[in-house]
């Protein structure tokens, strides 16, 4: 059983930055991926950005350039830095792991990016 538990949302303007934190409740290592996932309403729920155990890394083409997934290992955390935040990287971010076989999710955390 994994426990995920995000922080770090909140109200930012266009422009600004904001960091999102994972922490996972075993050692990530014996995670085999961890990743962040977005949803708006009445919209499917959508990969930002994965990283896997052995360090590759997915990102979703709207957030390339813009946000930074990374871990720590000794703090068992996942991190997405979000730079350049525009309005329609509003949405509820969850953090999310796969443990073979099992995926968990994270209670999520709301964005909202406005002037």
């Amino acid at each position: 059983q994994v426990q995920l538990v995000e922080s770090g949302g909140g109200l930012v303007q266009p422009g600004g930055s904001l960091r999102l934190a994972c922490a996972a409740s075993v050692s990530i290592d014996d995670i085999t991926a961890m990743g962040w996932y977005r949803q708006v309403p009445g919209k499917p729920r959508e990969l930002v950005a994965r990283i896997f155990s052995g360090g590759m890394i997915n990102y979703v083409e709207s957030v390339k350039d813009r946000f930074t997934i990374s871990r720590d290992s000794a703090k068992n955390t996942v991190y997405l830095q979000m730079n350049s935040l525009k309005p329609e990287d509003t949405a509820v971010y969850y953090c999310n792991a796969f443990q073979t076989p099992r995926l968990y999710w994270g209670q999520g955390t709301q964005v909202t990016v406005s002037s």
